[in-house]
């Protein structure tokens, strides 16, 4: 974690695109050796190409039967599928002002800039593309799907010379799961990047929408602060969004644990509307060794889909 640290708190003294291309120089660096196989992608893929056909194991998937050479042979075998190499990644990044806060290692903008180049250099490869919609409030921004690391960089600059402004209004999830809906009609993997602090009344019917045709990642990152509160005595809080202030006693230890309660709640809530959804709940914390977390992330995933094949893992 001290690499994004470290590297982001350059941000004054060095031109963004330095600053873009050591955080990816750094992430790269990190994974290298931490995931192995022919494809490093998030989504591996079943693909839609037959391909050799094998004998039936207890576990595996019946609708992928070949009954042709079930009948030939008088038992049971499966016709795999040749995994799908060309992969078209949507990220959803969100820039609102309620993520220009940080009481860790980095603020919660930092972790969306090291995330969003976390998914893209994974995605980011075998000709592949990758495109983006920015959230700033009400504001959406959309950067076509493109091949290439120079597309890549020029995503992660857009995220990292944003600017800092309060006011700006709640984040839009909504508008943007909606607009990525509208310009991706072709299958592939949708990354949607934030604190989904917004209502999920208002993000969980387009997200669910999405998923019914996407592979969804929702990658939610949290600060320590959103979950608890220190005892510091009277604070007063700025929402980000309208700019309103109000002040807090934090030494009334009941008003931290109604805080925590409601937090906890909160973070319940999300967690279950991301999977009713029919998306992968991935949390990355301010605290936290977040490129630890998104590896093993993918680990799990090709692992769970190498079992759902019927494959042997490696």
């Amino acid at each position: 974690m001290a690499g994004l640290s470290d590297t982001l708190g350059l941000v004054g003294d060095r031109p963004a695109e330095e600053i873009v291309r050591r955080l990816t120089l750094d992430i790269t660096r990190r994974l290298d050796g931490m995931l192995h196989g022919d494809f490093m992608g998030i989504v591996p893929g079943r693909g839609s190409e037959p391909g050799e056909a094998r004998a039936y194991s207890p576990g595996d998937d019946v609708r992928h039967i070949d009954w042709n050479v079930t009948a030939r042979m008088q038992d049971p075998y499966l016709r795999e599928t040749i995994a799908d190499r060309e992969l078209e990644t949507w990220m959803l990044i969100d820039r609102s002002a309620g993520l220009d806060f940080g009481t860790a290692l980095c603020e919660k903008r930092d972790l969306v800039l090291g995330a969003s180049a976390g998914i893209g250099l994974l995605t980011a490869r075998g000709g592949n593309r990758v495109g983006a919609v920015m959230l700033r409030g009400s504001e959406v921004t959309t950067m076509p799907p493109r091949q290439g690391r120079r597309n890549l960089l020029g995503i992660l600059d857009r995220v990292l010379e944003s600017p800092r402004e309060d006011g700006t209004g709640a984040t839009n999830l909504a508008a943007g799961l909606q607009r990525i809906a509208a310009v991706a009609p072709r299958r592939g993997l949708v990354v949607a990047i934030s604190d989904f602090l917004a209502d999920p009344s208002t993000w969980k019917n387009p997200l669910g929408s999405l998923a019914i045709r996407h592979s969804v990642l929702c990658v939610q990152v949290v600060d320590p602060r959103d979950l608890d509160l220190p005892a510091t005595g009277m604070l007063q809080f700025q929402d980000p969004a309208d700019g309103s202030i109000r002040e807090v006693n934090t030494d009334d230890k009941h008003v931290r644990e109604r805080y925590a309660a409601a937090a906890a709640e909160q973070q319940a809530q999300i967690a279950s509307q991301i999977r009713a959804a029919g998306g992968d709940h991935l949390v990355l914390r301010t605290d936290g060794d977040w490129l630890m977390d998104l590896a093993q992330y993918v680990s799990r995933r090709r692992h769970r889909a190498e079992m759902t094949a019927g494959r042997r893992t490696r």
